[in-house]
């Protein structure tokens, strides 16, 4: 086997090693590399003081993975092509995953050659995430501001952006309180920030606070000037509506119940009560439940896991899932310009993490970090649906949805101009 496969000629192998680090590390078993040291130094790629170091020097699986592949990794080519080729050989489930998989005899097809190798069932694999946004370059600017399908983004108008951020974490009700929904926060107005739009930050609101931040939001200064606005609210939620902190599960009949209509966004930030964003994209993103209803199966080898949801109305959780809870004098168009991201399809439920706040916001931050210097917005939201194919957790599903999308042009957030 070893002999059979080659490298791509168009990808070095220490190039792919390097692009599958991250997923090698986290999924490696600790039997798998013991089998690579062993044949690693069998032929001569590693030398018994290295197979020693890396089993000596590092106490956890993870960090074994890791040395183990940087090690290789720095000896070039011939190592690193030996060491897939022997990973082939020893877990072909584990090489597949991470997109190492087999073309025609004597050549190994690597992910980012696909197209010029086609193969049969190919994994669909995620890209190397960026920790930070990538800026985008003048050039591509230049191009698109020359281009009539796309909105206007002067550096003028950058400098004006302004974002309305909504969070949600403490409730009248303690047991709705959102663990991880800080680090939501954080990762968000961070996001924006890096976006260049001064965020507009509330926390704990109730709905007809809600209500009033928009109102309030709907006549801010810099909207005159601004190529673009978004706007983040995240907390429980049910079809239609996000609950305020005083919401109760069951309310008497002269009690109104604490839920903002999503609806009233739209009509708040519309051409008739904010002309100011006329012809100006209008990005919502919605991180609450809209239902009770779980997506689909999921399976997990976590024995802890800490996922929780944004909706209300749950059910306790039933043995061995205690850490999970389930997470709208010239006559223009009434409703133009929006485009609405909201975590979850209709009468579901979304979810998130006690430790790094929700799915929805991770994958955001992910997509908008590594590809916002260069595709649109909807694209940007099509990649975020695309990376919940991936997900999975225990018994639960999610996937978001675009909503309501009355964008005439394509939208381009154009980073760190």
């Amino acid at each position: 086997m070893l002999k059979s496969l080659v490298a791509c000629t168009l990808c070095p192998p220490d190039s792919e090693l390097h692009r599958v680090r991250r997923k090698f590390v986290d999924k490696a078993s600790k039997e798998l590399i013991s089998q690579l040291l062993d044949d690693l130094l069998d032929d001569g790629v590693l030398m018994d003081r290295e197979k020693e170091s890396v089993v000596e020097k590092n106490s956890s699986r993870a960090d074994k993975a890791r040395d183990l592949i940087d090690t290789v990794k720095k000896k070039g080519d011939e190592a690193s092509r030996k060491m897939i080729a022997h990973l082939h050989s020893r877990d072909p489930t584990l090489y597949s995953a991470l997109g190492l998989s087999c073309g025609p005899p004597g050549e190994l097809t690597c992910f980012s050659c696909r197209d010029l190798h086609p193969t049969a069932a190919e994994p669909q694999m995620e890209p190397e995430w960026s920790t930070t946004l990538i800026p985008t370059t003048n050039v591509f600017w230049r191009e698109k501001q020359n281009d009539r399908h796309v909105y206007p983004a002067s550096k003028h108008s950058i400098k004006n952006r302004v974002a309305l951020l909504i969070t949600n974490i403490k409730f009248t009700n303690e047991r709705l309180n959102r663990s991880g929904a800080e680090e939501d926060q954080k990762n968000m107005e961070k996001l924006l920030t890096s976006l260049g739009y001064e965020v507009v930050k509330h926390l704990d609101l109730t709905a007809k606070a809600i209500d009033a931040a928009l109102i309030e939001f709907s006549k801010h200064p810099k909207l005159k000037e601004t190529d673009s606005v978004l706007v983040v609210i995240m907390s429980h939620g049910k079809l239609g509506a996000v609950l305020g902190v005083d919401y109760k599960n069951e309310t008497s009949a002269d009690e109104t119940p604490d839920e903002f209509p999503i609806n009233n966004i739209y009509k708040h930030l519309g051409s008739e009560k904010c002309p100011a964003l006329l012809n100006k994209p209008k990005i919502i993103i919605i991180q609450a439940c809209r239902g009770v209803e779980g997506g689909s199966v999921l399976i997990s080898h976590d024995a802890n896991p800490a996922v929780l949801c944004d909706g209300a109305d749950q059910p306790s959780p039933s043995a061995g899932e205690e850490d999970i809870e389930d997470d709208a004098l010239k006559c223009v168009h009434k409703e133009k310009d929006f485009l609405s991201l909201l975590s979850c399809t209709p009468d579901t439920v979304s979810y998130r993490q006690r430790d790094r706040g929700s799915f929805l916001i991770q994958y955001i931050v992910e997509v908008l970090n590594t590809f916002a210097h260069k595709d649109d917005i909807e694209e940007l939201f099509r990649k975020v649906m695309q990376h919940f194919e991936g997900f999975a957790v225990q018994s639960r599903r999610q996937m978001p949805t675009k909503d309501r999308c009355t964008l005439t042009k394509r939208f381009y957030f154009f980073p760190g101009l």
